[in-house]
């Protein structure tokens, strides 16, 4: 299978699961999920749904709780919406990637305040 193929699967289910999510997970029990990512394996079997939760610490466990068990809720809607020869199994990993970037820029824009100005 070519890698266009192929990224364009993982965008078409990136967007369908953010989609499914967005409709099937209250955000005040949740927090706000974002689908970051998806990898998906060559044989389209199995996809790993990168997702970053937005909220408390309380919201971001019951956001992971309520994907894990409505992921085979979730797997379903996305078959009927996404047609493919197989449906891929989904596994969600919470993404942390924005929270450390953003505390990257935060360190960043510290130490530009602690130099001195240039001249």
């Amino acid at each position: 299978m070519g890698s266009h193929r192929l990224q364009r699967v993982r965008e078409l289910l990136k967007r369908e699961i953010g989609e499914t999510i967005r409709r099937e997970i209250p955000v005040n029990e949740a927090g706000l999920v974002t689908v970051n990512d998806v990898d998906i394996a060559g044989d389209l079997r199995v996809a790993t749904v990168f997702i970053g939760i937005l909220g408390n610490a309380e919201q971001q466990r019951t956001g992971l709780a309520l994907l894990q068990k409505n992921r085979p809720r979730i797997q379903s809607l996305v078959a009927k919406a996404v047609i493919l020869k197989y449906t891929p199994q989904l596994r969600f990993v919470v993404d942390d990637s924005v929270t450390r970037g953003n505390r990257v820029l935060d360190i960043l824009a510290e130490l530009e305040k602690s130099l001195p100005p240039a001249g």
